[in-house]
């Protein structure tokens, strides 16, 4: 078990979000907890795939010329 310190702001926009929803406060900061997680672990995932087979380079010069930026 965890227990952390909120925001009384936070714990108020928390209590009415649980009123509307029929949640507990509880419920709705593990759920957000569990998103963030799983969006934080996708991001390193893809960072991994990419370090691990990186693609083409490009530099600035090169991608103004791609664009027709050079002029």
């Amino acid at each position: 078990m965890v227990s952390v310190e909120i925001d009384p702001e936070i714990d108020r926009r928390l209590e009415a979000l649980g009123a509307t929803t029929d949640k507990s406060k509880v419920e709705l900061v593990r759920t957000r907890l569990l998103e963030a997680l799983d969006e934080d672990l996708a991001d390193v995932q893809l960072a991994i795939a990419r370090l691990e087979n990186p693609g083409r380079r490009w530099s600035q010069d090169e991608l103004e010329q791609e664009l027709g930026l050079d002029g």
